[in-house]
C-alpha cells in the first residue's frame, strides 16, 4: 500500500494538462484529491471520473489570482478531508505574446496575478493548513523552462516564471525546519492545451524544427510524465528533496 494512502492533496489547474494528470496520479496512489481551476464543467467531470475509479475526489471553482478564493479552497479541502498534506500549485496562463512597447500594463498584471500572486496566495493559505495541523507536508510548485530563458515577446510570462524560482526557495527555507517540503518543477516543451495554442502561433513547421532541433529526446513531453515527477516530490522518496528546481524538459535546457 502507498504511503500516499489517505493523504489530502490539493491541486489547482486541474482542469486540464498536468494538473489534470497530476490529479489523476495522486488518486491513483490512494490520496483524497481537492481540484481547483476555473472551469466548472471540467473540474465537475473530473470529479465524477475518479470517484467512478473508487477515489475520493472534491472541487472548488478558483480563481487563484483571488485571495478569497484561494482560502476557500484551502477550507474546502480541510474541511472536508479534514487536513492538507499535499498541494500543486500548477494554475497558470501563457497570456498574451507582444514586444515590449506593446504589452499592456494590464496584461502584464493579469499574467503575474495568475502565475505568480497566484502561487504566493496558494502558499499563504496552505501552509497555514499544514502547519497548523503539525502533521508536515509537501508542496509542488508549477513553474517552466522559461523559469530560466526568456523569448521575444514573453515579458510577462517569463517573468512570471523566473520569479517562482526565488518564491520556491524562499518559502522552502522558511517550511522545511517546519515539516514542509517546497520545491520547483520546470516542464519543457508538453503536449497540453497551452502548447497547442503556441503551436498555433508559430506554425507546425517552425513548432517541429523547434523540438527537432532543441529537444534531446526530439519529442514534445506528455503531461502525465510531469505528473509523475510531481508525485515523487510529494511523495516519501523525496523525503530530502527540497528548495530545489527540476526540470523535466526532454534536454531542451542543455541546448540553451
Amino acid at each position: 500500500m502507498s504511503e500516499m494512502n489517505g493523504k489530502v492533496a490539493l491541486v489547482t489547474g486541474a482542469s486540464s494538462g498536468i494538473g489534470r494528470e497530476t490529479a489523476k496520479a495522486l488518486a491513483a496512489r490512494g490520496c483524497r484529491v481537492v481540484l481547483g481551476a476555473r472551469r466548472e464543467d471540467e473540474l465537475a467531470a473530473l470529479a465524477e471520473e475518479l470517484e467512478a475509479q473508487g477515489g475520493e475526489a472534491s472541487w472548488v471553482q478558483t480563481d487563484v489570482a483571488v485571495a478569497g478564493d484561494v482560502e476557500r479552497l484551502v477550507d474546502h479541502a480541510v474541511e472536508t478531508f479534514g487536513r492538507l498534506d499535499f498541494a500543486v500549485n500548477n494554475a497558470g496562463i501563457e497570456g498574451e505574446f507582444a514586444g515590449i512597447a506593446d504589452l499592456s500594463e494590464e496584461e502584464f498584471d493579469r499574467v503575474l496575478g495568475i502565475n505568480l500572486k497566484g502561487v504566493f496566495l496558494c502558499m499563504k493559505h496552505e501552509s497555514r493548513a499544514m502547519l497548523a495541523a503539525d502533521n508536515g507536508g509537501a508542496i509542488v510548485n508549477v513553474g517552466s523552462i522559461n523559469s530560466f530563458i526568456g523569448f521575444p515577446g514573453g515579458a510577462a510570462y517569463a517573468t512570471s516564471k523566473h520569479a517562482l524560482v526565488g518564491l520556491t526557495s524562499s518559502v522552502s527555507a522558511e517550511l522545511a525546519p517546519q515539516g514542509v517540503r517546497v520545491n520547483l518543477v520546470c516542464p519543457g516543451i508538453i503536449d497540453t492545451p497551452m502548447h497547442q495554442r503556441a503551436r498555433g502561433l508559430l506554425g507546425d513547421e517552425i513548432y517541429d524544427q523547434l523540438i527537432g532541433t532543441r529537444i534531446h529526446l526530439r519529442r514534445a513531453g506528455q503531461p502525465e510524465e510531469i505528473a509523475r515527477t510531481i508525485v515523487f516530490l510529494c511523495s516519501d522518496d523525496a523525503s530530502y528533496v527540497t528548495g530545489s528546481t527540476l526540470a523535466p524538459d526532454g534536454g531542451f535546457l542543455l541546448t540553451v
